[in-house]
């Protein structure tokens, strides 16, 4: 029997965390007042939704059940989760439609262009920028959830090319275990890997695991097929192709806008997991030296695997320290050869910038498996932070190495401002590039119980400001959402939102695709 999907928070209602157990962290760790109760979502069943504002038609797979409704109506942002756990649903779908062939949705796009009525395609829904919730402009006579998860299969396998063609709606995990059938596996692992889906990721452009090379799903694209309002959009599957702009690339990260991401061809590998592995736990005593010798690493040309450098705090916070230094968890691994060579010269380098570690003991998970099981668990701490009144969220971003010491300083002093103390703004770097980091910050307070979202606002406000004040992105891969819109506004050059609205305007006139999401209708 498959678990069942939280309502109102991340993944599934068998995985979550007890609330009262972690109480220990948020006092003796976070150093946080502990509230006199530990909150409780509201009952699933009490929650009084308006009735629906349209009616499906006739023969139409779609639901207007309740719980359809509530789930469809968040992604899994910090603010979305407050709202669905007290109960607060600001704009459900009027209806959700199950589509289960590009039949099905061509014919919801035709009848919603009809209507008048939007149209939200919407995958493992574990959006945490806006980028699922169905608030649309209120000239809409409605609004419609379009879920893809029967769209879940591997449709083909070209082995010679190691190369797959996907549906759009399968899950990380079922990809997974299909590829395996045929020996392959694509191996891209965001942490949202449980829930998220192939067309989520081509749509959001998402990061995967691997610190290096193969970070983003675009090196993983070889084609995309998409259901448009005025046709469908095919690419040449190819493995590369100097024949214009490429149409790949305009729906990758187009965030539902131009088209429903039904099918694509994707890049794999042979299945058995590399043979061939070596990893360290390095600590340093400065998180900025730290950088300096990830930075030699990333231009280096060793390419590793796992190149994640924790400051102090979310070391200590993760139990992969014990809040005296900051830790590289440096990886390589190859299904071809021996790889200690290369971790032995990566350890050289950050033995040069004054980087320790303790040989491999065998007892333990040690400092990596600490902190790759406390990334793992990351989503489901959250939710049970907020049960004890700790506000919880992480924010990313990629800015080039010359200018990443001050720009940390900034954006961590801008969010500690907004906040006030006590609070914990920790850093990561998930990515590293020969020209920068992507730094990944997670935030920490506690919470205002009942303003929470005035005071998620003000961080998020502050920290975005700041981060393209000092030229960093408004975001790495977690896509722009309704969330980031004002910041990627400011971001993109004008005249290239104006062609991004032609493009709109040419295959989705009536403009009924996630209206409000990276242009306006």
């Amino acid at each position: 029997m498959s678990s069942r999907r939280s309502w109102w928070g991340w993944g599934f209602e068998d995985r979550k965390l007890d609330a009262a157990a972690l109480a220990p962290l948020v006092r003796d760790v976070l150093g946080f007042p502990l509230p006199e109760t530990i909150e409780e979502p509201v009952e699933l069943g009490s929650i009084v939704l308006p009735a629906p504002r349209i009616a499906a038609p006739p023969g139409a797979p779609w639901s207007v059940d309740p719980r359809d409704r509530i789930e469809h109506a968040y992604g899994r942002s910090f603010p979305d989760t407050v709202r669905a756990f007290r109960g607060r649903i600001d704009h459900p779908p009027d209806a959700v439609a199950f589509a289960r062939s590009e039949d099905d949705i061509e014919a919801v796009l035709e009848w919603a262009a009809g209507e008048d009525v939007a149209v939200i395609p919407f995958g493992g829904g574990t959006s945490v920028v806006g980028g699922v919730e169905p608030r649309v402009p209120s000239d809409r006579l409605g609004v419609v959830s379009l879920d893809l998860s029967h769209l879940d299969q591997v449709v083909e396998v070209d082995a010679v090319s190691r190369a797959a063609r996907v549906q759009g709606g399968v899950a990380g995990p079922a990809l997974e275990a299909q590829l395996a059938q045929h020996g392959l596996t694509m191996r891209f692992f965001p942490q949202s890997f449980e829930l998220s889906t192939v067309g989520g990721w081509i749509a959001t452009r998402a990061g995967g695991h691997f610190a290096t090379v193969w970070t983003h799903i675009d090196d993983l694209v070889e084609s995309v097929r998409a259901i448009t309002p005025s046709g469908a959009w095919e690419s040449r599957r190819l493995p590369g192709s100097g024949a214009g702009p490429s149409p790949d690339r305009m729906l990758l990260g187009s965030e539902g806008i131009l088209g429903v991401i039904t099918e694509a061809w994707v890049r794999v590998r042979v299945q058995p997991k590399p043979t061939f592995r070596a990893s360290r736990a390095v600590r340093f005593k400065d998180f900025m030296i730290a950088g300096e010798a990830v930075r030699e690493l990333a231009q280096s040309g060793l390419n590793p695997a796992n190149c994640r450098l924790v400051d102090v705090l979310e070391a200590q916070q993760t139990g992969a320290g014990d809040g005296s230094f900051a830790l590289l968890v440096l990886g390589f691994e190859s299904t071809d050869s021996d790889v200690d060579g290369l971790l032995a010269r990566g350890l050289q380098i950050a033995k040069a910038h004054g980087g320790e570690w303790d040989e491999p003991s065998g007892d333990g998970p040690g400092a990596v498996g600490a902190w790759r099981e406390a990334f793992i668990a990351m989503p489901y701490l959250r939710d049970a932070l907020l049960q004890l009144g700790v506000l919880s969220d992480t924010f990313e971003t990629a800015i080039t190495w010359e200018r990443w010491p001050a720009f940390h300083a900034a954006v961590t002093g801008a969010v500690r401002e907004a906040l006030g103390e006590p609070c914990r703004v920790t850093c990561r770097l998930t990515h590293v590039y020969p020209d920068g980091p992507a730094p990944y910050f997670t935030v920490l307070a506690p919470a205002r119980r009942g303003d929470e979202l005035a005071q998620w606002e003000e961080m998020k406000r502050a920290a975005s400001d700041a981060i393209l004040a000092a030229g960093g992105t408004i975001t790495h891969h977690h896509a722009v959402g309704r969330d980031h819109r004002e910041w990627y506004d400011a971001q993109r050059p004008d005249l290239f939102a104006a062609a991004l609205r032609a493009a709109k305007a040419a295959v989705d006139p009536a403009g009924v695709l996630n209206p409000g999401v990276l242009v306006d209708a």
